[in-house]
């Protein structure tokens, strides 16, 4: 994302200004010939301003820098003042002083007497120079980037520079709204929105301690681009942002898994290891395996190694239970069972199992019925139905509603 750096049409106003003719109205051309625009001005101005514009139409540029204390004193009128910048912006340029530009533009504009279509490119220019003063002058550039998006509300260009300036002032409460702008703004023209758009916006939420913005800025970056690595910084954002307890960070490690945005060692046993801790080794296994099979994992290592061996033996003994565990669910007077006997069948796969389990366990109740359900909305998603999984998730509020909301960007990235 870059700030304006160049004066869009500078040139263009120069030559608006050059190209006019100092003249007395008597001194005009015949009607029949092409006529030169004329401004009224006084005698005095004239003969104030006239030499200055001699020494720019040679490019005698010493001269010019000669006569502007001289056309400077002499031009007293708005008029007079608005060309006096048009010629003073032509001796900046000439001789690449963008102090005397940035002053030609303030004179141009603090004449009073621009054409409204002429002030976008003034501000803009403004702005710019502003900015690329040493030191930058940001409260100027920032008055000058407000008065722009004013006159031009629906350019997202603006409001992001706008937004840059707010931020670089330590302001990030207005420059957060900017960027939401600048972002809308993008979007009802119907061209994509820039990725460093949404990290930008992501950076002033996350550094202003702005966690529900924060949180709306990540699934809309993944919603744009949903790369692995913008998978994984966005549930590393929304982990680091939220309180989460081991059952709900392992609901999120699986996020990460199904979005292929584990990546290392350290993501791969860490989720292995929290689901055989919790009793599910057909899961770690899982786990475990995939990873070797990405080669994200050496499984000859010792930690791994270790892991898959204790998960291992554990296996048929946990697959046998599961019959027995079904049957004393669907008896029990509470859901809890139910729950966890979905949580092992969703763990080998058995996502038809696991679904019929956590209804069940809604049905029976004293459970987290968010839990359940975002462990419903896995498994439902798993097995391929959309309709289901969509109708769990949403199902889910308080805390893990915001897993949820993550689950469902995913799940409309697979498809019908």
């Amino acid at each position: 994302m870059k700030l304006v750096s160049r004066f869009a049409l500078a040139m263009a106003l120069v030559v608006g200004g050059g190209a006019v003719a100092l003249t007395a109205p008597a001194d005009a051309k015949k009607k029949e010939e092409p006529a030169k625009p004329t401004v009224q001005l006084s005698k005095e101005e004239r003969a104030a301003l006239l030499p200055l514009q001699t020494a720019i139409a040679a490019k005698d540029w010493a001269a010019a820098q000669a006569a502007l204390p001289a056309a400077e004193a002499g031009a007293t009128t708005g008029e007079a003042k608005r060309y006096l910048g048009y010629m003073l912006l032509q001796v900046g340029l000439g001789v690449s002083d963008e102090t005397m530009q940035a002053r030609a533009v303030d004179t141009i504009i603090a004449s009073g007497t621009v054409p409204a279509a002429d002030l976008p490119t003034l501000y803009q220019n403004q702005a710019a120079l502003a900015m690329r003063a040493r030191p930058a002058n940001l409260q100027k550039a920032e008055a000058a980037f407000t008065r722009l998006s004013e006159l031009t509300p629906n350019d997202p260009e603006v409001l992001v520079n706008l937004a840059k300036v707010k931020s670089d002032l330590r302001k990030p409460l207005e420059a957060l709204p900017l960027m939401d702008r600048a972002i809308a703004a993008k979007k009802a023209t119907g061209q994509p929105v820039d990725a460093s758009w949404y990290r930008y916006a992501l950076k002033i939420a996350y550094e202003g301690k702005r966690s529900p913005e924060t949180l709306k800025i990540t699934r809309d970056l993944i919603t744009a681009y949903p790369t692995k690595e913008n998978w994984r910084d966005s549930l590393l954002i929304y982990r680091d942002v939220t309180s989460l307890d081991k059952s709900a960070n392992v609901d999120l490690m699986r996020l990460m898994r199904a979005t292929k945005s584990l990546t290392g060692e350290r993501d791969w046993f860490e989720l292995a290891e929290a689901l055989d801790n919790g009793g599910l080794p057909g899961e770690s296994k899982a786990v475990l395996e995939e990873g070797s099979s990405l080669r994200m994992v050496d499984l000859n290592k010792p930690a791994f190694r270790d892991l898959l061996r204790a998960t291992s033996g554990r296996i048929a003994a946990d697959r046998a239970s599961l019959s027995a565990a079904e049957s004393k669910a669907m008896s029990s007077a509470t859901g809890l069972l139910a729950l966890n006997t979905g949580d092992a069948y969703m763990g080998y796969g058995d996502t038809a199992k696991a679904a019929s389990l956590y209804r069940t366990a809604l049905t029976k109740g004293s459970v987290d019925a968010n839990l359940v359900n975002l462990h419903l909305g896995m498994a439902l998603a798993q097995s391929g139905d959309r309709a289901g999984a969509e109708a769990a998730f949403r199902a889910v509020s308080g805390p893990r509603s915001d897993i949820a909301s993550y689950w469902l960007v995913y799940l409309s990235q697979r498809g019908a």
